[in-house]
């Protein structure tokens, strides 16, 4: 990746007119089924979005773009992570930047802070370098899967990716800044504008979180430019959690001497206060927490009469091991894993099937984290959408 990201490089990312985020037409699309509970999975499959192909259009503005499961298939040894243009993309308010002037931008630092400081990306670039692999994962991913339906975008499975991301850390733009006494909490907004009276999107994290080793604002992604819709020219990256708090376009960080009461905070992305994040469908007026950690998850990529295989993460930990059933969940086996990219990153895992007898058979596939925490077979549910990690399962019939 270049050293530097010029002007020339941002307005090539950045040159989005209006028209350009309008869908194709339908009718001249390929189109996909997510299998989603109610049966309305068809989904039309668009090149409309500069900088993507072959995405799951689920809405045009503001954009959310699913990744099709086909696009995170590869054999064992092939890495894991997402291309750039299948990663999918999704934004809360229509306006969003279509163009950024990278030679005029600056990121600024502010709130509780020593000295008020704004960074161009050139000073950004010249602080010492990190790189990170990590999921990036929507709250509600699989949301169009809970039974009952619940409100929100109907997401299948692909409203994730996982990227070498590349920058600096969090806790080195702030000491540029200077903490002060009492902060507790740092927020962090973006150029996305908000329509009307609607908040602005903001997202705080506690201080300590904020100074960890793997919390960094990056700049580049699997050895290119963030792509605008990604959240060029800089994107908050906090790995092991939801997306909710990886920041696009990240302009302001805000440094905070007492919690962030904000809507974003204090009203949305919140889950059930209970062990797994769900209640009984119809629940109401149960405690609430901010949605954080990711839980592990194992999915299916492509299945065969001779294999199976996919992809895993172990959400705030390593993926440990991968297990496959072949006979709806009565015994399970150890898969074989691909490449540890580290413990935020996907892992890609195989299972053969040669010697299946004739007939249709029900392959479920589960993951256990290095923290020992696995998937259960009963779905949760809760009015969000939340958080579903569930046993996947497949079909496979062996003429």
């Amino acid at each position: 990746m270049a050293e530097r990201i010029d002007r020339r490089a941002a307005l090539a990312l950045g040159g989005l007119g209006v028209g350009a985020l309008a869908s194709a037409p339908l009718w001249a699309q390929a189109m996909v089924d997510l299998g989603l509970s109610d049966g309305t999975g068809q989904r039309p499959l668009s090149d409309a979005f500069p900088g993507k192909k072959g995405m799951v259009l689920q809405r045009s503005r503001a954009p959310l773009l699913e990744t099709p499961m086909a696009a995170f298939d590869g054999a064992l040894g092939d890495d894991p992570f997402t291309p750039n243009d299948r990663f999918y993309v999704r934004w809360h308010y229509a306006d969003i930047p279509l163009s950024v002037d990278a030679a005029a931008f600056r990121l600024r630092i502010g709130g509780a802070v020593k000295r008020a400081t704004a960074l161009s990306l050139t000073d950004i670039q010249a602080m010492p370098r990190v790189e990170v692999a990590a999921v990036n994962q929507c709250s509600g991913n699989s949301r169009g899967l809970f039974a009952p339906r619940v409100p929100g975008a109907q997401w299948g499975n692909g409203a994730m990716g996982n990227a070498r991301w590349t920058g600096v850390r969090l806790r080195d733009l702030l000491d540029r800044a200077g903490v002060a006494p009492g902060v507790v909490q740092v927020k962090l907004s973006g150029l996305d504008q908000a329509p009307g009276e609607a908040p602005h999107f903001a997202k705080s994290l506690a201080l300590d979180h904020a100074r960890t080793d793997e919390v960094i604002v990056a700049y580049g992604m699997n050895g290119a430019a963030l792509p605008l819709l990604n959240g060029f020219p800089l994107r908050l990256i906090v790995p092991g959690y939801y997306s909710t708090y990886w920041i696009k376009a990240l302009d302001s960080i805000e440094l905070l001497t007492a919690p962030d009461t904000g809507y974003w905070m204090e009203k949305a992305y919140r889950i059930p206060a209970t062990a797994d994040a769900g209640v009984q469908p119809g629940a109401k007026d149960f405690a609430t927490v901010p949605i954080g950690r990711m839980p592990p998850r194992a999915f299916f990529t492509r299945t065969t009469p001779q294999q199976a295989r996919g992809i895993a993460l172990g959400g705030d930990a390593g993926v440990a091991k991968v297990e496959v059933s072949v006979d709806g969940g009565q015994s399970w086996k150890a898969a074989q894993l691909g490449p540890d990219h580290g413990p935020y990153s996907f892992r890609r895992w195989a299972m053969p099937l040669a010697g299946l007898p004739r007939g249709s058979h029900e392959i479920a596939v589960r993951t256990v984290n290095t923290r020992g925490a696995g998937q259960k077979a009963t779905p949760i549910w809760n009015p969000g959408g939340y958080m579903r990690s569930s046993i996947e399962t497949a079909r496979v019939v062996v003429a």
